[in-house]
């Protein structure tokens, strides 16, 4: 299992929002690339990135912090909000990116994630965020009609390889991750599986990594001090 402490941005900055609320938002850092200069050095070899700006609106203002992580670090770099063209696609992997995560787009827009998947393969995953078992979009603003379910099964028939899957309920809120629902996932869809939300302990990484899992997202818990990450990666990998 493959962990990879994430990097949320906004304004430039590293922050962590508490349950996707942008109202609660906590600056932990002014300079993402010197972070992520940080995780490397403490054995991280995947960085997960997410764009909180772009993932409201669509677009990409911290694409210049990106494209600096990718530059001045060795990490394998996954970005994901905002990412709705096969433009913006190829502008993050032509700075560096190894993956991108296709969100909102993915849902709503179906026929452009079979052309990303067609163009770019397993270069792009898709990200899946559950609110109370409905899929959550636009910067978590809105939930889509379709059952989670089915979506999975889509996903599946369309040959995506990667799903970063995130408990909304239990983003930023240090209480564990949801092992009940990653168990169930990785039982019924064969697909890559990234757990993502609540992730606070070395308990929660080897029930994850007991599973079968293909990666484990580490946030808030690094920054509080909750977590260790080279501690992380030594009981994991």
């Amino acid at each position: 299992m493959i962990l990879l402490p994430a990097i949320d941005l906004y304004d430039g900055k590293v922050v962590r929002l508490t349950k996707g609320d942008y109202a609660q938002m906590t600056v932990y850092r002014d300079d993402p690339a010197a972070q992520a200069a940080d995780f490397q050095a403490a054995g991280a070899k995947w960085l997960h990135t997410v764009d909180l700006e772009g993932a409201k609106d669509g677009t990409t203002p911290n694409f210049p912090v990106i494209a600096a992580i990718c530059k001045k670090t060795d990490l394998k770099v996954e970005i994901g909000g905002g990412i709705r063209s096969l433009d913006t696609i190829q502008k993050y992997l032509d700075a560096g990116v190894s993956r991108v995560i296709l969100g909102t787009a993915a849902v709503t827009d179906p026929k452009f994630l079979e052309r990303a998947l067609d163009r770019f393969g397993s270069q792009a995953a898709v990200g899946v965020d559950l609110k109370d078992g409905a899929i959550a979009i636009k910067g978590w603003k809105e939930t889509a009609p379709e059952r989670a379910e089915d979506f999975f099964t889509r996903l599946c028939g369309l040959g995506v390889k990667t799903v970063i899957c995130t408990d909304i309920s239990k983003d930023g809120m240090l209480g564990g991750a949801n092992v009940e629902l990653y168990q169930t996932l990785s039982q019924q869809f064969p697909l890559d599986f990234i757990a993502s939300g609540g992730v606070s302990s070395i308990s929660d990484l080897q029930k994850l990594k007991a599973l079968g899992l293909y990666g484990a997202i580490l946030g808030k818990a690094l920054y509080t001090g909750a977590l260790d990450l080279k501690t992380a990666l030594k009981e994991v990998e």
